[in-house]
């Protein structure tokens, strides 16, 4: 016990700890002083300025989002009460090779860059200014930031210079300007392969880009350049990547696109098993059998049924059936997909045994993969924690509580290298989530997508409590966590 005296700032008790190592829950009450955990155990008798009774719930850590596209988000929306709803108080952002910095073209931010940042406001020439801008709006939670792949090629490259791969030069700026970065505070670099600006990058180009990652003990994660028909290939290749980095790989939100491709990923995670012996690599899920991104005919293709979630052109058409679309537009099916552009889309493409599999593999954690700009969006923004515990843990058992939890706690800050965080454990940082594993559940559709999930009774962040009955408290402590060298 930490505490020198018997007066807590709150005190946790009645509570079931799952403590977030994956260790079997058990009873304790938590005591917090400041911004940390200072007493586990039985604390009857102490005193607390404030008491939370949790009557038999769950008391875990936060829940750690480790693939997110908050970065514009926590600036626009620093209540963050898509996430605080779910019991997330750590989000890393910056993912699919799409980042806030560096940037320093004026206007808003084109292609790509607007499935996040729709405006001009929410980039910054460095990470620095940008976690500057992030630290001003003072957000609810907490926040770690990658550096994307695909600005730092818009930014040396120039925005209409992307179909080729970097010359030596060229490769040798984004190389200084990562290094820049991660001296400010970024944790890794996040490529996005698989999209227009970066698939013509060759794998030699990222190599050469991410070789500094080893000198900041920064994490590589990939969007990989296919997850449907070349997905073994795309493994393979980030695997080489990781290699010749010498840096921890993440793949992110792993799935097998498209139906000819179901059941593939019996053989995916047996190569990503194997080449877990030789490297550090780890993945990351949703719990959804629905993708969503920018509108690309390849996708529509590849898919069962595609629905609209933004259209700029067209934005009567939200939430509709793209083929409803192309019969109310008269023409076919790529013209009807050029009108709507810029857009973007739900792509139902992945099978259930598929994302089950993978959601139990060793070593995966759970990330939304959400995008707070989109008009309608994907329900995974809304749903994904509440889901994976009570569709998959509490209705399926898929796998137990405490690894339901060790997934989105744990094992996430052990992976993304946030010290001090994700465990309920003496010293650590008093992020903390307390919820009733009988009733929790998502409650967001890709009807309704926007709706506040069941089960979270409340919401510590960094000693502060920001959620309680249903609601925001108004307290806004969250920090902008910064990898320190070495790891």
């Amino acid at each position: 016990m930490l505490i020198k005296d018997n007066v807590f700032d709150i005190l946790i008790s009645n509570g079931r700890v799952v403590d977030g190592t994956g260790r079997p829950a058990f009873s304790a009450d938590v005591g917090i002083k400041k911004e940390r955990i200072v007493a586990i155990g039985d604390l009857d008798g102490k005193t607390a300025k404030h008491h939370v009774d949790a009557q038999e719930k769950i008391v875990s850590p936060g829940f750690i989002d480790v693939h997110t596209h908050d970065d514009a988000s926590l600036i626009l929306r620093p209540d963050m009460t898509a996430k605080l709803s779910q019991g997330v108080t750590t989000v890393i952002c910056g993912n699919c090779g799409i980042s806030g910095a560096p940037y320093s073209s004026k206007g808003n931010p084109p292609g790509l860059l607007r499935l996040v940042f729709k405006s001009g406001s929410f980039v910054a020439e460095s990470m620095g200014a940008f976690i500057a801008k992030v630290d001003a709006a003072q957000p609810a939670i907490n926040s770690a930031f990658l550096v994307g792949h695909t600005t730092l090629r818009m930014e040396v490259m120039g925005d209409d210079d992307l179909h080729r791969t970097a010359t030596h030069d060229e490769i040798s700026q984004m190389r200084s300007k990562l290094k820049e970065c991660l001296e400010q505070g970024a944790i890794g670099l996040s490529t996005g392969l698989f999209y227009e600006p970066a698939f013509s990058a060759s794998t030699e180009e990222v190599i050469e880009v991410a070789k500094v990652l080893k000198d900041f003990g920064g994490i590589y994660t990939t969007h990989m350049r296919d997850e449907a028909d070349k997905v073994i290939e795309s493994i393979e290749e980030s695997l080489e990547i990781g290699r010749q980095i010498q840096a921890p790989v993440v793949i992110s939100h792993h799935k097998c696109q498209g139906k000819r491709n179901f059941g593939k990923s019996t053989q995916t995670l047996e190569l990503i098993r194997q080449a877990k012996e030789h490297q550090a690599l780890a993945l990351d899920v949703y719990p959804y059998d629905a993708c969503s991104t920018v509108l690309e005919e390849s996708m529509v293709n590849n898919s069962l049924k595609t629905l609209i979630s933004w259209s700029d052109p067209h934005p009567e058409f939200t939430a509709t059936d793209l083929n409803d679309i192309v019969k109310k537009m008269g023409c076919n099916l790529s013209e009807a997909i050029q009108k709507l552009q810029p857009a973007g889309a739900i792509y139902f493409m992945m099978d259930e045994q598929d994302v089950k599999r993978i959601m139990s593999s060793p070593d995966a954690m759970i990330g939304s993969d959400g995008l707070p700009e989109d008009k309608h969006p994907h329900p995974r923004l809304w749903g994904t924690f509440p889901r994976v515990l009570g569709r998959y843990v509490r209705e399926q058992k898929l796998m137990t509580l405490e690894e339901g939890v060790h997934r989105m706690t744990g094992l996430s800050a052990q992976q993304f290298g946030l010290a001090e965080r994700g465990q309920i454990k003496e010293g650590m940082f008093a992020d903390i989530t307390i919820f009733d594993p009988d009733s929790i559940i998502d409650t967001s559709t890709f009807e309704h997508p926007v709706s506040k999930a069941k089960g979270i009774e409340q919401v510590i962040v960094n000693g502060q409590l920001v959620w309680q009955n249903g609601e925001g408290t108004g307290i806004r402590p969250g920090r902008v966590i910064k990898r320190t060298l070495g790891r």
